[in-house]
């Protein structure tokens, strides 16, 4: 028998696996990470075969922004090992599996921030081109579905479902119901949902773009009807990541000589200002068909993310936020509870999240539906007190879903 293998069948590691969220903690405070990664490229190359070491190196490298050298240490570890482990505190209450494909940190639901610190016993399997198959499944009583939507992962999540038909455990977020949640495919689901307002969103090549600048053909005609201004983005981007509002055909060449893309979405400008002038964006997670805040931006600039909207350097914004999130049960929720059930029930999914704001006449607007959005309690407790209160909210109502669905199978043990 090789000593190198574990009883599972993957190859043994020497050190601890750290795990995203204490990393992006660390990194999320301030705190430098370039002396672990120093330390890890060193231990790494003189234990190559440490599938755990080269796990925390790609995931540093993630959080330095080297990407590409991160996803190509990642796949290294994940053919020494595909199948990782974050242990709960104290006796599990539950053994969560879940089936995770390689990537960046957009690539899976973040499911170790949901478990963090919990019950939660977490296994993650990463299954994949290139990825070795493990001789047998780690013992389990829910698996949880977590590889993100992305064209090059759908062929692997219409895999899983052919594979999910027959799981001994009870499965959550159906992989094929993953594919729908392209920003086109969404759109189609959910545009004419009661309460809510999505403009057509068109998946179109780099060549259409130039007819759209030359005249020759019309965005109308594209986007049933919808004309300028339109935003436009690079297929399988995120965070805003060559995200542009464009005026007219004018202005296309400049922007497609800034994003040298081969295919984009493009979708009608929705101007959602509230009649203070500033735009807001909601990120909401839609659990078991209930919705629960994670952060409220707050900017004079229609494109917002949570890390751009200047919240940590107005205590104003700060308020407003608090109030948001304190009143959310009373006010937003119920206020968009039409919307919200019909997005859980067109989209079908245990777990996913909604970034959206609101129009001027008070639909909810969706910007995008995803499961991988990142969720977390990370934020400095002495400036955004008010946020740990609705997230542990948040990760109770993920717990209570995981216990749930291991409930409806006569093996779990409780």
């Amino acid at each position: 028998m090789d000593n190198n293998l574990s009883e599972d069948g993957s190859k043994k590691s020497q050190s601890k696996l750290i795990g995203l969220a204490p990393l992006m903690r660390q990194a999320f405070s301030g705190g430098d990470l370039k002396p672990l990664g120093t330390e890890l490229i060193a231990y790494s190359q003189e234990h190559p075969d440490d599938a755990h070491a080269l796990m925390n190196l790609a995931t540093v490298l993630l959080l330095l922004g080297h990407r590409d050298a991160a996803l190509s240490t990642q796949m290294e570890a994940l053919k020494l090992q595909p199948l990782y482990s974050i242990p709960a505190i104290g006796k599990p209450k539950l053994r969560l599996l879940a089936l995770m494909a390689e990537g960046d940190l957009m690539a899976n639901t973040p499911l170790e921030f949901l478990v963090e610190d919990s019950d939660i016993a977490l296994e993650m399997l990463y299954v994949g081109l290139g990825i070795p198959a493990i001789p047998e499944v780690p013992p389990h009583d829910v698996m949880f579905v977590a590889v993100g939507e992305a064209d090059d992962k759908n062929d692997l999540l219409l895999d899983l479902q052919e594979i999910i038909q027959t799981w001994p455990t009870p499965v959550l977020n159906a992989p094929e119901r993953i594919t729908h949640l392209g920003r086109d495919r969404a759109c189609a689901l959910l545009q004419d949902a009661p309460g809510v307002a999505m403009p057509t969103s068109a998946r179109i090549s780099r060549q259409t773009m130039e007819q759209i600048a030359s005249g020759e053909v019309a965005v109308s005609g594209i986007l049933g009807g919808d004309d300028f201004p339109i935003i436009a983005r690079p297929l399988g981007s995120h965070a805003g990541q060559g995200l542009r509002k464009i005026l007219s055909p004018e202005d296309v060449p400049d922007y497609l000589q800034a994003v040298p893309s081969e295919e984009f979405y493009i979708a009608r400008f929705v101007d959602y200002r509230s009649v203070d002038g500033q735009f807001r964006k909601y990120r909401i997670i839609l659990i078991d068909g209930k919705p629960f805040i994670s952060h409220m931006g707050i900017s004079k600039h229609w494109m917002i993310h949570y890390l751009n909207a200047g919240m940590t350097d107005s205590a104003e914004k700060r308020a407003e936020e608090a109030r948001f999130m304190e009143s959310f049960d009373a006010d937003f929720a119920p206020r968009h509870a039409t919307a919200f059930a019909e997005i859980f029930k067109r989209l079908d999914l245990d777990y996913v999240g909604i970034d959206c704001g609101e129009t001027q006449d008070g639909k909810l607007l969706i910007f995008e539906v995803d499961s991988d959005m990142i969720v977390h309690a990370m934020d400095p407790v002495d400036m955004f007190p008010y946020k740990q209160e609705p997230m542990k909210k948040l990760f109770a109502a993920f717990r209570d879903l995981l216990i749930k669905a291991a409930s409806m199978s006569p093996a779990y043990q409780g």
